[in-house]
């Protein structure tokens, strides 16, 4: 069992497929949930963000949209892309945006001041 937390930063250096590549298990047995992040509507970056991944990771262009002299990026869409690539046979979650959900999220983002939010991993 693992936990992982990857931006964008940390999907271009390869957080995700490193993780995968330490568990004990093969990749295809594994299950991958994406908890709450800024969604693809609402994260925009400049081009510095997507040459990184262009460089590396060619086929996970279509994370990216065009927004004026801006990018609008699909975090959710480049870390399936990721766990695909590692193997990973089972991938869910990833439908929370914590930028648009002001009920239930906080985001430095959208409010400077906020409070903290905690995901938890076990097993039953």
């Amino acid at each position: 069992m693992a936990a992982a937390h990857a931006g964008w930063r940390g999907l271009a250096v390869g957080v995700l497929e490193n993780t995968v590549a330490a568990m004990r298990s093969p990749a295809s047995e594994l299950l991958a949930w994406m908890g709450p992040a800024i969604g693809p509507k609402a994260y925009q970056v400049g081009g510095e963000v997507k040459a990184a991944f262009a460089q590396q990771q060619a086929e996970g262009a279509g994370a990216f949209e065009a927004d004026g002299e801006r990018w609008l990026f699909d975090l959710y869409a480049m870390a399936r892309h990721c766990l695909r690539r590692a193997g990973v046979g089972h991938i869910s979650g990833g439908g929370c945006c914590t930028f648009s959900d002001a009920q239930r999220f906080f985001s430095y983002r959208r409010e400077a001041v906020t409070g903290r939010m905690a995901s938890v991993v076990w097993l039953r």
